[in-house]
């Protein structure tokens, strides 16, 4: 196997370098202190919210492989648009099955966050309720995409996670605006599609990678933003 084909930035440069720019306006917030109270509102420091968001960013490169899906027909392209957004395709003009992998941005990074963040703000209840709302939501509006996999458009899971966040609970939206649009995006739109990533001719189907991890990463920032803007506005309840 060809290490370069598995590893591999899901999305093209133009929308690699909006999520890059995000990243960087999100830095600057800091200097209004505005992500200081997100990220005490979800119980981590904001150093520790910016070094999760930078390796998530670089951690979207990582595929780490799981198992092999029997295909018949594999796609060569070296794009796929969808919603506006393209993604990109690693090239394979051979190959006999379909790669499953997981993402370590994408996956790995919010999953271990988010059961960091369930536990230690014991949001068990609140974050299932959250979780099972968002991942419905993105499982209703996923879409398998020839030559790409599973994709969601991209600003569903953040505006899903907010209100639903504000709804459960205003004094613990911030952190279960991360959990429910992060695990809630994973299981919904990726998880419960597996069944259908066969016969679409993807060389590689990556569980937060292409096709949802722009989703997951948008809601690692404005999810956590918009649900403590609203929360400072008005008060913990």
């Amino acid at each position: 196997m060809d290490p370069s084909s598995l590893h591999y930035f899901p999305l093209a440069l133009p929308f690699l370098l909006v999520l890059m720019g995000l990243f960087a306006v999100t830095v600057a917030v800091v200097t209004v202190r505005l992500l200081s109270f997100a990220s005490v509102s979800m119980g981590v420091g904001p150093r520790t919210v910016l070094t999760v968001l930078f390796f998530s960013l670089l951690g979207s490169y990582v595929n780490i492989p799981i198992a092999y899906l029997p295909e018949r027909e594999v796609s060569s392209v070296a794009g796929v648009t969808f919603f506006g957004v393209r993604y990109a395709i690693p090239i394979m003009h051979e190959w006999p099955a379909t790669l499953l992998a997981i993402n370590v941005g994408g996956a790995i990074i919010p999953i271990l966050l988010s059961l960091y963040l369930i536990v230690k703000n014991r949001l068990y209840g609140l974050s299932l309720a959250g979780i099972a709302v968002v991942a419905t939501v993105c499982h209703l509006l996923a879409y398998p995409v020839a030559g790409l996999g599973i994709a969601i458009p991209i600003f569903v899971p953040p505006l899903a996670t907010v209100l639903v966040a504000l709804m459960l609970s205003r004094r613990y939206a911030a952190p279960l605006a991360y959990i429910s649009g992060s695990l809630g995006t994973l299981i919904g739109a990726d998880l419960l599609n597996l069944d259908k990533v066969q016969g679409l001719g993807a060389p590689i189907v990556s569980i937060g990678g292409a096709g949802t991890f722009d989703g997951i990463f948008v809601t690692g920032v404005l999810s956590v933003l918009y649900a403590s803007v609203v929360t400072r506005w008005e008060g913990p309840r």
